[in-house]
């Protein structure tokens, strides 16, 4: 594992230390320095949960530029829990970054060979999923729930990266960021079944402790890139559960659904 959460001279950020730090520019969002108030207390990224917009922008503006960028870069979707993958190119620089309803629609995944254009998606235990090409420096930051998961938008976001920058399993390092764990992501019948029915050979996915049943949603993600030819070595996982760490991270089960959002954030820098 190579995920950890360092401070710079305003915010926290979590990194993945096998990403290339010579042109990535990339890190997950705590809940910590922000400007809004409870129950979005304090740096809530989302601007489609009922927090004072003032304070979202605030708070958008705050996280960005600790990266080096201006709110006025960054690309980021309205997510809907499926699995349509958008190419991003330098006419969608800020769409979605001061207004909601301009956000790319209905798209759960961004990818991009743009430099100096980050991508921003937000989460509350839904899984963060980071992609870098090395050798041609392309970068994809998908979003996966148990249904974009079971839907295999992770292996899905690769092969979009792969049809449109060529980016080669060998040369694509991922890193599957902090969100719920299978501690905390207890599910019902719906959703075993349909895990059955996406991963038949991968029972593991299913834990059942004290006649429960939970799902590994980080597993599940990383099974889909093994099945398609990404080395085992090239997935790191952040292990962190949000549930867990809700003091620390927004978790939308712990807050039974009023709460904020962290983002993932992911550019290449020239």
């Amino acid at each position: 594992m190579s995920y950890l959460i360092k401070r710079n001279e305003t915010l926290w950020h979590g990194k993945f230390t096998t990403f290339p730090e010579d042109f990535i520019i990339h890190a997950i969002s705590t809940r910590l320095g922000g400007y809004s108030e409870s129950p979005f207390d304090s740096l809530n990224l989302g601007l489609h949960v009922g927090d004072n917009t003032e304070n979202v922008l605030a708070n958008r503006q705050k996280f960005i530029k600790s990266l080096g960028f201006e709110l006025e870069d960054i690309v980021t979707p309205n997510q809907i829990h499926g699995d349509k993958i958008f190419v991003v190119n330098e006419n969608h620089r800020g769409r979605g970054s001061k207004d909601y309803a301009d956000s790319i629609a209905e798209t759960d995944a961004l990818i991009t060979n743009t430099p100096n254009l980050p991508l921003m998606l937000c989460f509350a235990d839904c899984v963060p999923i980071m992609f870098v090409d090395t050798e041609n420096h392309a970068v994809g930051l998908a979003h996966g729930g148990w249904k974009g998961t079971l839907n295999k938008i992770a292996a899905k976001t690769f092969l979009a990266m792969n049809k449109n920058f060529g980016t080669r399993a060998e040369n694509c390092l991922v890193g599957i960021a902090p969100s719920i764990g299978s501690c905390c992501y207890e599910i019902g019948d719906e959703v075993k079944n349909a895990c059955a029915k996406a991963f038949p050979n991968n029972p593991e996915l299913i834990i059942n402790r004290g006649g429960k049943n939970y799902l590994d949603l980080w597993q599940a993600n990383k099974v889909q890139l093994l099945e398609i030819g990404l080395p085992e070595e090239n997935i790191d996982v952040a292990s962190e559960c949000t549930c867990c760490n809700a003091n620390f991270y927004y978790s939308y089960r712990a807050a039974h659904g009023k709460t904020g959002r962290i983002a993932a954030v992911l550019g290449i820098r020239i």
